[in-house]
Formats: structure tokens, sequence, C-alpha cells
């Protein structure tokens, strides 16, 4: 029964090969309300599945590591901003195994809500940049820095925030699931920060494609003063959140 429960729950809190459907759905959903949701409320679910029983075992533990580092590994290769957004996904939730496996203050459930609100502003992002241009894709459309710049600027802070960069939640997330780790299973503690690099790797290339370059003249709009003020708004929400979650490691 536990192991049909975990292998349920694997849906949802991605684990390879199941971890496949959450990426063919959210490729599937085009409206911004639907992305928004299913990015909040998937891994819930998963949490919700795996509460009910035991703690997680030694070996799903490392499939969930394994999966997160082969997302993360091919999120490399992607251009396509919703596509990128979904691999992190499935790279981010993974890790929440780790979490369940090893409870501390925070509840694991705060845990994948921090993950998830980034992934949400850079959904809603990607859905901006499909409006404007057709297709939320790196190196299209590249120089946005030289053309939209508040446009630009919100993207580079929220993909940050989403590779877990620090003051956001899931940086704190990561880090105390390596102090956990550092001691009884240093191998596991140097995978998380081997999974760390190659998200700020990918970031870094993502970026490159959007941010960087002199751009093709499009005259798209800008991002709006009122949106960019929301944005930076919710980003400041997030950064008070990851030091809730500092608090935690105390």
């Amino acid at each position: 029964m536990d192991a049909a429960i975990y292998l349920l729950a694997g849906l949802f809190l991605p684990l390879f090969p199941l971890s496949m459907a959450f990426n063919l759905l959210l490729r599937r959903l085009r409206r911004p309300a639907a992305r928004t949701l299913i990015l909040l409320v998937w891994p819930q679910i998963g949490l919700a599945l795996v509460a009910t029983a035991p703690s997680p075992p030694d070996w799903l533990l490392y499939w969930a590591l394994l999966t997160s580092a082969l997302y993360a590994f091919r999120a490399l290769t992607l251009r396509e901003l919703g596509l990128w957004t979904g691999f992190l996904a499935s790279s981010l939730w993974a890790l929440l195994w780790l979490v369940l496996a090893r409870p501390g203050e925070v509840p694991p459930a705060l845990h994948g809500l921090g993950l998830s609100v980034p992934l949400v502003l850079l959904g809603l992002l990607g859905a901006g940049l499909e409006q404007r241009f057709g297709a939320a894709y790196a190196g299209l459309h590249g120089g946005l820095a030289q053309r939209l710049p508040r446009l630009s600027g919100v993207v580079v802070v929220v993909v940050l925030a989403v590779i877990a960069m620090p003051l956001f939640p899931p940086f704190f997330t990561l880090l105390t699931l390596t102090l956990a780790t550092a001691a009884a299973a240093p191998g596991i503690a140097l995978a998380l920060v081997t999974v760390w690099l190659l998200w700020s790797w990918a970031a870094a290339r993502l970026l490159q494609g959007l941010v960087v370059g002199p751009g093709d003249g499009n005259g798209a709009e800008d991002l709006s003063r009122t949106a960019t003020w929301a944005y930076a708004a919710v980003l400041g929400l997030l950064a008070g959140a990851g030091l809730y979650l500092l608090g935690g490691l105390a």
C-alpha cells in the first residue's frame, strides 16, 4: 500500500519517468490562469499523499535526487521558456522528497509553496513574451535589455529566484537540505550543490539568449510600471518568506 502511495505521489513530486505526465500537461495548457493553478497545486497534492504514508525510504530519495539532476542537466539545452519552466519545476519539486525525509520546523507545504511561486511568476512572464513576440524563445528575439528594460529586469530577478539565489525561498530550502545531509550523507550534499550549479548554468544560458544582445528592432511594448511594481512586491514578499525559512534553520 505504501509503495502504491509513493508511486502515485511520484506523479506530483516528480520521479522520472512519472514526471513526464506533468510536463506533458503543462505544455498542453495555454491559458496563464491554468498554468498558474497547476504550478501551485501540483506539488501540494504529492505532499498530501506522502503525508498519509511513513517517511520515504532511502531508495526513493536517491531516485528523487537523480530526477532532479536529470531535469537540471536537460534544462541546459532548452531555449523555450515554457519548457524550461516545466523542467526546472520538475527538478525543484523532486527535492521535496528529501524535505519529507528530513522534516524541520518549516512545514513541507510551505517549502513547496516557496518553490512554486517563483515558477508562477516565470510562467506569467513567459505568457507576456508570447503575447509580444509570438514565442518565448531564447535567441529568437534577444537583446530585451535594450528594448524592454523593465520586463528584462523582472525576468532576470525572477529567474534568479527560481534557481535558488539567496534571499528567495528555494535557496533556503536547498540550504536546509544541504546542511541536514552534509554530515550523515556528504554524497547527497555534494549532489545537491551540483544540481544548484546546473540550475545556475542553465539560467545563464537562457538569460543570455533572452536579455543580452542588440535586439531585432521589434517595437513591442515594455512591461507597465504598475505591473513592474506588482512583480517587485511579490518578489519582496518572497524575500521575506526566504528569511522566514532561514529562521527555521536555527
